[in-house]
Formats: C-alpha cells, sequence, structure tokens
C-alpha cells in the first residue's frame, strides 16, 4: 500500500463511477454515429443492401453480424477510455475530480495491458463493492486481479499530477 496517501473508499470510487460513466456514454454515442455512417457508407457504395428494413439502424439491429461488431466497439471504445487515461496519469477524467489514482502496488503508472485487465474486470462497476466488505485493504475485484491501488490523493497532489500532463 501506499504510504504516503490512504486507499479510496467505495463512496468516493462510486462517485468517480458516476462521471466517468457521463463521459463513456458520450463516446458511445459518438461511436454509434461514426459506425451508422459507415454502415451508410457502404449502403451507398451498394456493398451491402438494407433489404426490407425500414432504415440503417433498423438493418443494423436486423443482423447479428453488424449488431455484434457494433457492440464489440462499444466495448472497445470503452476498455481503452480506461486504459489509456489508468496509462498516461492514472486517473480518468472523474478521478481526477475525485482526487483518486490508479496505480501499481509499487506507487508506479499501470500499463495497458493492465488497464484493460481491470476494466474487463470491474464487471462494469460491481467490481467496487468488494471495498465495502474489505475494511483492511480497501481494494475492489478489479484491484486484486490485476495487482492495482486506488489512492486519495490530496489537493495539492491531483493538481501537481494534472499540471505535469501539460
Amino acid at each position: 500500500m501506499s504510504a504516503e496517501f490512504p486507499r479510496a473508499g467505495f463512496w468516493r470510487r462510486f462517485a468517480s463511477l458516476i462521471y466517468d460513466t457521463l463521459v463513456i456514454i458520450a463516446f458511445a454515442m459518438l461511436t454509434t454515429v461514426l459506425y451508422l455512417l459507415a454502415v451508410q457508407g457502404l449502403i451507398s457504395l451498394e456493398l451491402l443492401s438494407i433489404g426490407d428494413a425500414e432504415d440503417v439502424s433498423a438493418f443494423i439491429q436486423n443482423s447479428p453480424l453488424l449488431y455484434g461488431i457494433r457492440s464489440a466497439l462499444l466495448v472497445i471504445v470503452s476498455i481503452s477510455f480506461f486504459s489509456y487515461f489508468w496509462a498516461k496519469s492514472g486517473q480518468t477524467i472523474g478521478m481526477r475530480a475525485w482526487r483518486l489514482k490508479v496505480q501499481t502496488l509499487d506507487g508506479q503508472l499501470i500499463s495497458w495491458q493492465q488497464g484493460a485487465l481491470r476494466a474487463i474486470t470491474a464487471l462494469l462497476g460491481l467490481g467496487n463493492l468488494v471495498v465495502l466488505v474489505d475494511f483492511k485493504n480497501k481494494r475492489a475485484l478489479q484491484d486484486y486481479i490485476a495487482k492495482t491501488e486506488v489512492i486519495t490523493l490530496t489537493k495539492e497532489e491531483n493538481k501537481r499530477i494534472y499540471r505535469s500532463l501539460d
């Protein structure tokens, strides 16, 4: 455990997750629009046929392959969002607002691979429930699996990290 900063509790993690969920929703909307445009482009080039579907959206929903691709893209975008921010600074947008930082057990930034593993094993945030019963270590399921910890920063340290990214 980091000697300098305490590990984060459940409610601070939960509040951070709410912020990040709003960002992920925005990314999901953008990804969906871009995907709709790509499929519409393939239809315009006559590489795909909409058949008897009402519109492009209905066409995608009726096609298991196209719907699966869209779903996979949304998962990839979400995992990439978290992995990028965690590997770059240890903080997502929500974590920065709540002065949280994810790091390795020895205080280093996590790798992209750890970030992806952590994002997948968070189980849409449900992994944080482990913190409620892990009084001693205050680690979530994803922390145990990815060998990470989430710490609560002071205002000064949070500002220092933010300024160092410029």
